[in-house]
């Protein structure tokens, strides 16, 4: 009821379950889906690798009750483009909604707290635990990968900026910030401007 009543959102599909949502999705091609993670059958996380494995696949949001740091960054890991807790009020939603599918990314701001947490813990973790493959120097090596432009898009993308910001602030033109963020995920084989943010948080340039 409250996405159909926005004017510029239409509902094409609801799923009764995890199973339901690739086909609906081949079915209708829809923008951006908006995922829970617990449903019966096929649980949203995995329902969401699915998803993002699939040809064009659309934006995915999660909104759920869970906030624990294994949900979170396994959302992430899967492809999911934002994190919203079920509380979050129908005008954020919507916000939300709308960013998402303009290439945004998209986080509560208690999740976001637990991501950065999560992030800042293995990129200081102690060499030859688990958690150091994932830590400051592997993650600052790809980001060596990119260009000087690149590199400077992705730090604004890390700070949660929009297109038109990052334009503003690099004095470059919104499309090139697109073409940059799009070649910024292909270089590194991200799904996501989330993503993005997660490796400059792990490099520690934030």
């Amino acid at each position: 009821m409250m996405l159909a009543a926005a004017e510029d959102i239409a509902v094409v599909a609801e799923a009764a379950d995890g199973l339901e949502v690739p086909g609906l999705v081949l079915e209708h091609s829809p923008d951006l889906v908006l995922m829970d993670i617990r449903m019966p059958g096929l649980d949203g996380l995995e329902a969401t690798r699915r998803v993002r494995a699939l040809p064009e696949p659309p934006h995915v949001i999660i909104l759920t009750t869970f906030t624990t740091d294994d949900h979170l960054m396994d959302a992430l890991r899967a492809g999911a483009d934002g994190f919203l807790l079920k509380h979050t009020g129908p005008d954020r939603i919507l916000e939300a909604v709308r960013r998402a599918v303009a290439g945004e990314p998209v986080m509560s701001p208690e999740a976001l707290g637990k991501l950065i947490g999560n992030v800042t813990a293995a990129s200081t973790a102690t060499p030859g635990t688990d958690a150091a493959p994932a830590g400051r120097g592997t993650a600052a090596a790809r980001l060596a990968t990119l260009g000087e432009r690149e590199r400077d898009v992705a730090l604004e993308v890390a700070k949660g900026r929009t297109n038109a910001q990052i334009a503003a602030d690099l004095h470059l033109s919104v499309p090139t910030v697109k073409s940059h963020v799009s070649h910024i995920l292909a270089k590194l084989g991200l799904d996501n401007r989330v993503q993005i943010a997660l490796l400059v948080y792990r490099a520690g340039l934030l």
